[in-house]
């Protein structure tokens, strides 16, 4: 008979869960032996927790499917908490497996005991157990897997006592069922159709798996038809674009100019989305960004279809056989002269192959990067849904893992880089295709732009010391070589593009170190806030303009 963790992880193959990102300890020693005994099971080490789970999230986004996550007691998960977090805001499936001490030693308080289910709560609200006996071990695993598998994705957290791993006469369990989502019902297709036919204004608003190409085709047909706007979340968590399909319009992380993408808006439809907030409070502005008197539907929610959804309202409007429109192919020209940001994200798109995966946490060296891509080959985007930086050098490892015929590409800023720096380790382990671009403009620059928009009184020299990381410089070719990632520092246009061409046309993991200026210096910053506080007293022509000109 197998032990508890042999179980376990027949339990976890036979349920399709064919990668397992690791980061373990002493209490795991049972389910890292019985990796060896599951040949269907990939294992893969991260160097940091925060690694093993952003991987699990990016592994998740491509393949439509959750990977297994292996974490040492409360300690390792909370140091793994910030992209289980953002990977939590994703809907993005997990399989949180995290070790415990024997139950018999927990009441003893040793030094790495902690309350595990008050910190897996966090990201974990809809499924937190600790398993209590072998004999029941695999069953409470078979409910975990359904809850993450469940729609909406989530992350479930499976306590794993280190006896109940041992123990022996453990019986696997039969995989769960697959989910079987249902489309929005009649009278909310038609209840939805007759305010689109209105004289109001309407938008669809997608988030989830309404960004799926198909989903995303059915909104173009109903768009076209019925001469509607389609905006999607500011951070989607898989993005479906490019050349031949419908382009989309992301929703823009200043709170002011999304305000002005839904000022003229009478109706609101939501398809697996939820109403849209600015990304923090500000004093004296709104929090929620829906206008004034817009009506907001729901055609959707995260737990139904939404595809089907989105087919079923266009049926209802007579727009399923519509034309709908789809992205030109077309590419900026090769840059050229002394890098910038603008340029590192215009040679992206003059260069990006055929379905490519796009891992987009450049934060503001990336404004251009929409634009600059929009045209090319087809490709999946997947962005930062939660905020917590530090999901995107892992979630490229996960997201080179789940497609290994596709090439990777990571825009990554420094100061988020450093974050999860250990995932070049584990490219260069695992022989990921992934090329690292790492935006080194030596600055929280995010930061510096909230430092002028929240009204601080006084912005000194020790405050602004604390969003800049110059002196030290961080020179990430070499830390990208010392962990085996061929690497190498671009400061022009000409010498980015040559290491960019190198790089894609030699699979395996590179980095390029970009040195370029911050996006927004010092006297662009400080206008900002003034820019923004005038727009609602400009003319629509002219704050539409600007809204182009800072968030294209």
């Amino acid at each position: 008979m197998p032990n508890g963790a042999q179980a376990l992880m027949k339990t976890l193959a036979d349920s399709g869960i064919e990668v397992c990102f690791t980061n373990p300890g002493t209490s795991e020693m049972h389910f890292v032996a019985a990796l060896d005994d599951e040949p269907r099971m990939r294992a893969v080490l991260g160097l940091f927790e925060g690694v093993a789970t952003g991987a699990a999230d990016g592994y998740a986004r491509l393949a439509d499917k959750p990977a297994a996550v292996l974490l040492h007691l409360g300690c390792g998960l909370g140091n793994g908490l910030a992209n289980l977090h953002n990977a939590r805001k994703g809907k993005v499936p997990i399989v949180n497996i995290v070790g415990d001490h024997a139950t018999y030693h927990q009441p003893l308080d040793a030094q790495l005991q902690s309350d595990i289910e008050t910190v897996a709560r966090n990201v974990s609200p809809e499924f937190v157990r600790s398993s209590e006996s072998t004999a029941d071990l695999c069953r409470d695993a078979v409910d975990a897997i359904a809850a993450a598998r469940g729609l909406p994705g989530r992350v479930s957290t499976l306590i794993l006592p280190a006896d109940v791993s041992w123990g022996e006469g453990a019986e696997p369990a039969s995989p769960p069922p697959a989910p079987q989502p249902e489309a929005a019902d009649d009278e909310t297709v038609a209840a939805i159709a007759k305010a689109i036919k209105s004289d109001g204004k309407t938008a669809l608003f997608l988030g989830g798996h309404a960004l799926r190409e198909p989903a995303l085709l059915a909104a173009a047909r109903i768009a076209a038809k019925a001469g509607i706007k389609v905006l999607t979340e500011v951070f989607p968590t898989r993005l479906e674009r490019g050349a031949g399909r419908p382009p989309v319009e992301r929703l823009a992380y200043l709170a002011e100019l999304a305000t002005l993408q839904l000022s003229d808006l009478d109706h609101l439809v939501l398809v697996d989305a939820k109403p849209p907030v600015s990304f923090f409070a500000y004093p004296g502005k709104a929090s929620e960004l829906v206008p004034e008197g817009c009506q907001v539907h729901t055609l959707s929610t995260p737990s139904q279809d939404a595809r089907a959804s989105l087919e079923k309202l266009a049926k209802a409007l007579d727009a399923d056989q519509a034309e709908p429109e789809l992205q030109a192919a077309e590419r900026p020209g090769r840059p050229r002269g002394k890098l910038t940001a603008e340029k590192v994200c215009k040679a992206v798109g003059h260069l990006l192959p055929e379905e490519a995966i796009i891992v987009d946490e450049a934060i503001t060296s990336g404004l251009m990067l929409p634009v600059m891509t929009a045209g090319a080959p087809q490709h999946d985007l997947i962005t930062l849904t939660g905020g917590a930086i530090g999901q995107g050098l892992p979630n490229a490892v996960g997201a080179a893992i789940a497609c290994p015929d596709r090439p990777v590409i990571a825009l990554i800023g420094d100061g988020t880089a450093m974050y999860t720096i250990q995932a070049l380790w584990t490219m260069a382990r695992e022989n990921l295709d992934v090329t690292s671009i790492i935006f080194s403009n030596a600055s929280y620059s995010v930061l510096n732009i909230e430092l002028e928009r929240v009204g601080a009184d006084k912005i000194g020299d020790k405050a602004r010391s604390q969003l800049d990381i110059s002196g030290p410089d961080l020179d990430f070719a070499r830390l990208a070589q010392g962990m085996g990632v061929h690497a190498v520092r671009a400061d022009t246009a000409e010498d980015f593009c040559k290491a960019l061409e190198y790089a894609l046309s030699h699979p395996g993991p590179h980095l390029i170190d970009a040195v370029i200026p911050e996006s927004l210096n010092r006297t662009k910053r400080r206008i900002l806030p003034w820019l923004l506080r005038s727009l609602p007293k400009m003319p629509k022509p002219m704050a539409r303009a600007l809204k182009r000109k800072l968030a294209p």
